[in-house]
Formats: C-alpha cells, sequence, structure tokens
C-alpha cells in the first residue's frame, strides 16, 4: 500500500508526474492530519478519539472501518496498552495495514484460459487503464510475462468502444474477438471464449460496457454475461474485476456492494487515485469486501497503472 503515513516532496518543475508523486498527494491528505492530530504526546481521551474518528472519515475510510479501527483503539488504550498518542500513530499505522489482504496478486498459471471479466461504471478507466495501448497497461504486462492475450469486445453499446479496442489490439499484436455494435455482449464473449479455448490462448480479457450499479436490467445483463462464460467452464471467470474510480469516494463502496452482490467480484483495481482522491477507499473495501486490490493507477499514460503489491509496500510504511 502506498505510505499514507508519510509526507513526499514532489518535484513541481518536472515535465511528468510519476505515479509516486501522484499518490503523494493521497497520502498527504491522512498523514499529514495524522501527524498534526497526534503531535505530541497527548492523553487518548474522548476528544482526541472525536477528532480521529471524523479525520479518517473524511479521508474516505468509512463509517464502518472507522468504527472498527477506532473499536480497537479504546480496548488497548484501556488496558493501558496505548498510553498516549505517540503509540497511537504506530498502532493506526498497523491496523490500517492489516486491512489489506496480502495475497493480491493474480495466479494465471493455469492449464486452460484464463478468464478475467472486467466490470465497472461508466467513466472509471476500465478501458484505458486495463485494456489499452500504454506500456504498463495490463494486457502489454500479461504479454511480458510471456501470456498469449486475446480481448473480448463485450462492450457493444457504444459504437466507437469495438473499434477502439480493435485498433489497441492490432497495435500490440493481440487477437480481439467483435461483432457489430449492438449485438449481444454474453455471445461475443460466448464466441470469444471458444475461440480462445481452440487457440490455446492462456487468458481471455472479457469488456464489459460501463454500467450504473443501480440500473438492473444492466446488472441482469451482467449476470448473464458470467451465467454464459460459466456454462462453458463451471470455474470460469477465474477472476471478476471491478474497476472503480479512486475519486468517487463512499460511492466507490457502494458500486463494489452492488457488483458484487450481482456477479461475485474477486477483485478490484482503483484508477485515478490523483490528487483528488484521498486514497482511505482503499481500506474500506478491502475491510467490508474483503477483496484483494489488484492494481492503482492514476491517469490513461504510461506507467500510470501498478499491480498493488500490499506485503512489499507495507513494509515500507
Amino acid at each position: 500500500m502506498f505510505n499514507i503515513f508519510k509526507k513526499t516532496k514532489t518535484n513541481s518543475t518536472q515535465s511528468s508526474t510519476s505515479l509516486k508523486e501522484y499518490l503523494a498527494k493521497s497520502r498527504q491528505k491522512l498523514g499529514s492530519g495524522l501527524s498534526t492530530l497526534l503531535l505530541g504526546k497527548k492523553a487518548i481521551n474522548n476528544d482526541l478519539l472525536d477528532k480521529l474518528e471524523m479525520l479518517l472519515i473524511s479521508a474516505d475510510i468509512g463509517i464502518n472501518t472507522t468504527d472498527e479501527v477506532l473499536e480497537s483503539v479504546r480496548k488497548k488504550a484501556s488496558r493501558k496498552i496505548l498510553k498516549d498518542s505517540d503509540g497511537l500513530h504506530e498502532f493506526l499505522k498497523g491496523e490500517l495495514e492489516n486491512l489489506l489482504i496480502k495475497d493480491n496478486q493474480l495466479n494465471t498459471n493455469l492449464k486452460e484460459t484464463y478468464v478475467i471479466l472486467v466490470v465497472g461504471v461508466n467513466g472509471a478507466g476500465t478501458k484505458q487503464q486495463l485494456l489499452g495501448s500504454q506500456n504498463d497497461m495490463a494486457t502489454i504486462r500479461l504479454q511480458n510475462q510471456g501470456k498469449s492475450v486475446m480481448l473480448a469486445a463485450g462492450d457493444t453499446f457504444r459504437a466507437a468502444a469495438v473499434e477502439q479496442l480493435k485498433v489497441w489490439g492490432e497495435r500490440n499484436n493481440i487477437a480481439v474477438v467483435a461483432q457489430n455494435t449492438g449485438a449481444d455482449a454474453a455471445s461475443v464473449i460466448f464466441d470469444a471464449y471458444q475461440s480462445a479455448q481452440a487457440k490455446n490462448i492462456d487468458i481471455m480479457i472479457a469488456d464489459t460496457a460501463g454500467r450504473l450499479h443501480t440500473q438492473s436490467s444492466l446488472m441482469q445483463e451482467l449476470e448473464k454475461i458470467k451465467r454464459v462464460i460459466t456454462k462453458q467452464n463451471e470455474k470460469a471467470p477465474h477472476e471478476v474485476m471491478l474497476i472503480i474510480d479512486g475519486g468517487a469516494g463512499q460511492n466507490a463502496l457502494n458500486q463494489a456492494k452492488e457488483f458484487n452482490k450481482a456477479v461475485k467480484l474477486s477483485g478490484i483495481s482503483i484508477t485515478k487515485l490523483d490528487g483528488t482522491a484521498k486514497g482511505g477507499i482503499v481500506f474500506a473495501i478491502a475491510n467490508e469486501l474483503k477483496l484483494p486490490i489488484r492494481y492503482i493507477g492514476v491517469g490513461e499514460g504510461a506507467n500510470d497503472l501498478k499491480p498493488f503489491v500490499a506485503k512489499s509496500e507495507a513494509k515500507r510504511s
């Protein structure tokens, strides 16, 4: 996890902003607030805990997760394990890090085609971040690992979506299975899976149209897509990955809950964790849904998407 407890200075004179520098902006929102609140050997009392509660909630950690963290603080304080704010700072860091699922990397080393179903709402950065043509996109990362990749153009709503995916496929020598705009998305993905199996493709990534989690008809269509895949292979899709916008705050958590109800998610990727995102939503989702974070990103360019390695990142805190 990016270290939210430590300030990181960024160089404004650089021509481009790195992922690390973007995330530093999110870190400072919570990290600086904690440092100021807990400065000095302040007694752990109700006033301090009230201020801490507001700080955590304002950082998008959420009410439920904040309550759990504060309950742990109260128990430690009552037992005199935590005596003042000096120890509280380190304790909080450990508590939040423990919410993250450390074993969070995709295991694509199967003897059969590994199917990734990508879902999300409109504007979350699904295609650009996971399927795009830049060097750090997930498709390219998988290719660089020696995997053969196929894309299924399941976003048949938008006229440009299918063509966009075809262009990215051509640029990177990735096969794309597509039909005309308006075609049944489940049918497209069905054909793609059969083709992937016949050609011994290692990984098939099924793109789906961005959809509002509040529209039941669209969510039912997503359920249908998953059923079609599962009928061909009861173990598939092997990964149902939700892409959420890091700037959406608690609405991102609501999205994750609704998508999880519909298609049972197995992983989350969070985009647009730039200066407008508070970062705490990572903890809320990991805690409430018990789902691993797969990737984090800040934009649509090269180097903007990184695998989220919770275990190694936690050590840097």
